[in-house]
């Protein structure tokens, strides 16, 4: 999607003032000083970055002067906004023409940079949409996800890819459209199972004109793009001149097909009557932190949702937290005719202007009080409450199982991050290491590795080189990117004694305090001995695994630097929580190895070869039928095959006959 900030401001005027405040001796208010002076009344947005150039806050104003003197006066401002005007040490400026191309500009830098100080919305998983395809005669209906590369028509969002099933799968029995691959289509010679159990019309083979089918497909549209009743009508209607014509059997088809499309708008938890297309959003605060629960009400039906838990000060509301989150969340996702608030917000009426510049029509937002809006907003706040007790008991657990972890273990704190080895390959060949990140809120997935083990030097299956190689490649790049961890205090965790660290107390640390191995005293001697190498045996504290006699859960042994290998107590606590963490490296790990061979054992001989794309060696496969006999074709036989010139003939019968 193209970004709204290269589209709405192709005449934004740029106005920028970046001279470190250490270079002057002037303070982060004396910074902001020098900038007002230079700004003018008129709508835009400011970045506040640090001596280091990292951006600190993007924040959007009605007038860019009015609102920076406000940061200037050095008065009435939270914990947070002193910190922040603390550390600034320069600000840039872009001046728009309107508010609303300010607040879509900043919702695209809050989401593109990232800034300390700004409300994050933590979205690392995209949406499944239905895909209606535009690009073939027959289209079909399928799930997707990621970018929209292929014509046609995306309807969505779904809160889950198990809600684009069922849908899928009930408006296959509604519409009849195919959902098989166009290569799949192209070679059907006969109707396939679905046409024997009218789940598709069978266009592959004929058996429904092309016209009817276009008609078909026109309904599916309709339906999912809100006309739902129109769609039902227009069946019904359908339904009942056949039986009035006794022609029972096609009555019977559009019988079947009102209840599939009852099935899809049945009842699921609530039932929205006069809604036919909303988002519902609904924020609830706790412990420090946010929890925003969002519904997804499409052709009258509920479409699922989904938790959301945004990185925001403690100190800020509820609403200010709920309006910055809605203006990055619609960055790249297509937002309906209505959007329900729980809790009123700030500018509510230019939230909604800058919705509707970018969905090209008219957008409501608006927070109900009364009737049944306000039930549905309700009904979300209840979600999201509960969501948040879940994590907030999660949580509680979590860093419990830490304290004990560390006291266990003999570690002077807590650990923050764990980091979990393991390998996994069949007689050593497709061989994987794999490493898993455990964290105070549990997995963190977007956090893990796998390493494809390249040395040939290591012996088939010599699991302590397989180990080494993990470590040089793991550590190697996190001390080229990160450096080393000073005295030894984990990178992102504030300092004790105040704010002035200018550290982010809730970044996730880039170096691990703890790495498990999933092996005895031989495997941690060749781990200790890269890290003596490496020079960081002093930054992590590395634990064995050793499963114990007949590989039996609960008697394992953990090998310690200094001290003799112990055990643990059957039911202890921490014995689950490590063998949850081993258990899950074992899965990672087995799961990329099966992944890598099932690339292996589908890769043909015909991939070697330089030159020949996916042109070139299907037109290969189709005269010769194998990769194999085409390894034992003449050079003449090579060249009568379309596509195939002499020189690339050569060059393949080279490559199969060592250049003889």
């Amino acid at each position: 999607m193209t970004s709204l900030a290269d589209t709405t401001i192709p005449t934004a005027e740029a106005i920028s003032w970046d001279t470190p405040a250490t270079d002057h001796g002037l303070s982060g208010a004396e910074v902001i000083q020098v900038a007002v002076k230079r700004l003018p009344n008129q709508p835009g947005v400011y970045r506040m970055m640090n001596a280091a150039g990292d951006v600190l806050y993007v924040g959007k104003a009605r007038s860019l002067k009015k609102r920076v003197t406000n940061y200037a006066q050095g008065r009435g401002h939270t914990n947070r906004i002193t910190r922040m005007i603390r550390e600034t040490a320069s600000m840039e400026f872009v001046v728009t023409r309107t508010e609303t191309e300010a607040l879509l500009l900043e919702a695209n830098l809050i989401k593109r940079l990232r800034p300390r100080f700004n409300v994050l919305l933590r979205d690392d998983k995209s949406f499944p949409y239905i895909l209606l395809t535009g690009d073939h005669p027959a289209p079909g209906i399928f799930k997707h996800r990621g970018a929209r590369s292929r014509r046609g028509d995306y309807f969505g969002p779904f809160a889950s890819a198990g809600a684009v099933g069922r849908t899928i799968n009930s408006l296959q029995r509604a519409f009849l459209l195919r959902t098989c691959t166009d290569s799949v289509f192209e070679s059907r010679t006969r109707p396939c199972l679905l046409y024997q159990i009218k789940r598709c019309s069978g266009p592959c083979t004929g058996e429904i004109d092309p016209g009817d089918y276009a008609e078909l497909v026109d309904e599916a549209k309709a339906f999912l793009s809100g006309r739902s009743s129109k769609v039902k009508s227009d069946i019904a209607t359908a339904m009942q001149q056949a039986a009035e014509e006794l022609d029972f059997e096609r009555a019977a088809v559009y019988r079947d097909r009102l209840s599939a499309l009852s099935h899809v708008q049945a009842h699921q938890g609530i039932n929205p009557q006069g809604i036919e297309e909303a988002d519902v959003f609904a924020i609830h605060q706790e412990g420090g932190q946010s929890c925003i629960q969002v519904f997804f009400f499409r052709t009258g039906q509920n479409w699922g949702n989904r938790a959301y838990f945004p990185k925001a000060d403690s100190a800020m509301e509820g609403g200010e937290v709920l309006g910055a989150f809605l203006s990055q969340f619609y960055d790249d996702k297509p937002c309906p005719r209505l959007v329900l608030l729980s809790h009123p917000v700030e500018e509510q009426e230019l939230l909604a202007e800058a919705l509707s510049t970018r969905a090209g029509r008219k957008v409501t937002v608006s927070a109900p009080q009364r009737g049944e809006k306000k039930d549905l907003t309700d009904h979300a706040l209840q979600n999201a409450r509960e969501a948040l007790g879940r994590r907030l008991a999660e949580t509680s657990s979590q860093t419990r199982l830490m304290e004990g972890f560390a006291e266990t273990f003999g570690l002077d704190s807590a650990p923050r991050r764990i980091e979990v080895y393991d390998n996994s390959h069949i007689m050593g060949t497709n061989a994987v290491g794999a490493m898993i990140v455990a964290g105070v809120e549990g997995f963190v997935k977007n956090q893990y590795r796998k390493f494809n083990i390249r040395s040939t030097d290591i012996t088939p299956g010599d699991d302590f080189g397989m180990m080494r190689e993990v470590m040089q490649r793991r550590f190697a790049r996190l001390l080229k990117e990160e450096g080393l961890r000073d005295n030894g205090v984990n990178d992102g965790e504030a300092d004790k004694g105040g704010e002035d660290d200018g550290k982010d107390a809730d970044a996730f640390p880039a170096w691990p305090d703890v790495i498990l191995i999933d092996g005895g005293q031989g495997q941690m001697s060749a781990v200790r001995a890269i890290l003596d190498e490496m020079g960081i045996a002093d930054q992590v504290t590395a634990i064995g695994i050793a499963k114990g006699p007949d590989r039996e859960a609960g008697r394992e042994r953990f090998f310690v630097e200094g001290r003799p290998s112990f055990a643990l107590p059957p039911r202890d606590p921490v014995l689950y929580f490590v063998q949850r963490l081993r258990d899950e490296a074992h899965r990672f790990a087995i799961g990329s190895h099966r992944a890598r061979r099932k690339k292996e054992m589908v890769r043909n001989p015909l991939d070697e070869i330089s030159g020949i794309g996916p042109g070139r060696k299907r037109a290969l496969l189709h005269h010769f039928g194998t990769a194999k006999a085409v390894s034992r074709a003449g050079l003449e036989d090579l060249m009568a095959v379309e596509g195939i010139s002499e020189s690339m003939a050569k060059s393949i019968y080279d490559h199969f006959h060592d250049g003889r």
